[in-house]
């Protein structure tokens, strides 16, 4: 059962996330083209979105040696069952993957150009800073801005802004007309888009109301009665929304 708070958050939230579900960009997109460019930009803000989850695991969960008991144990297993679906799903032919993995298949198959995206994770396994990676990989410059954004607020060093974000600022808001493009492309180049197509429909099954469910109530353990917690999650999401609607509104400049 969650928390009165969590209604107030939405309704605080809600003009964003109806921008973003009514943005331009989706009826935009009307060719493998266009679809490919929306990916080239796109696959930076899945890729940010693991490190945005593994960030709740260092905090939320013990990951150090040796081990201890670290938090609520109801709190641990809202965000290992998370990691466990993002981590390591299954793909179309029933293989483990991420779904990072899983877009990156989905970009290789639509003919996307996956060198800026394998150059960053080149120079990520090096060690390299992010900041030095996108420059290095020439990642589109709202992708960069995006990733800057989200490792903002990573780097703040507050759970419940990250617990915030995860849960409200990064919920993918797919909408019925972007679905439905994906689905008519499909039908007729089925050997460019069936494995975005999978990914999407994957997506909504494994992450939909049941880890929207997990969010609210790791939000609740997280913030409790206090407002000054809540106050404070509820601009970090509005600053999240705002960056994936910046991010979108770039895209839809470039498509366009």
């Amino acid at each position: 059962m969650t928390s009165n708070r969590i209604g107030l958050l939405k309704q605080a939230i809600e003009p964003l996330r109806q921008e973003l579900l009514n943005h331009p960009l989706y009826s935009g997109l009307q060719s493998l083209t266009q679809l490919q460019t929306f990916m080239e930009h796109h696959v930076f803000a899945v890729w940010d979105f693991m490190s945005l989850l593994k960030s709740l695991q260092r905090d939320l969960t013990c990951v150090e040696v040796p081990w201890r008991p670290v938090g609520n144990p109801q709190t641990r297993y809202l965000i290992n069952e998370i990691v466990l679906g993002e981590e390591s799903d299954v793909d179309e032919h029933g293989t483990r993957i991420s779904h990072f993995e899983l877009y990156l298949n989905a970009m290789k198959q639509a003919g996307c150009n996956l060198a800026p995206i394998n150059t960053f994770l080149q120079n990520i396994n090096k060690k390299t800073s992010v900041d030095k990676s996108l420059s290095l990989a020439e990642a589109p410059i709202a992708s960069i801005q995006f990733v800057n954004d989200t490792f903002a607020f990573v780097n703040s060093g507050k759970v419940h802004v990250l617990a915030a974000v995860f849960t409200f600022g990064r919920e993918d808001l797919i909408p019925g007309m972007f679905l439905k493009f994906v689905d008519e492309l499909n039908k007729q180049e089925p050997d460019k888009v069936s494995t975005l197509k999978y990914y999407l429909e994957r997506h909504i099954e494994v992450d939909g109301d049941h880890h929207s469910h997990l969010g609210y109530e790791m939000m609740d353990e997280i913030c409790g009665d206090d407002a000054s917690l809540w106050q404070e999650a509820a601009q970090a999401i509005k600053l999240a929304l705002q960056s994936r609607i910046n991010l979108w509104n770039a895209i839809h400049k470039k498509i366009g």
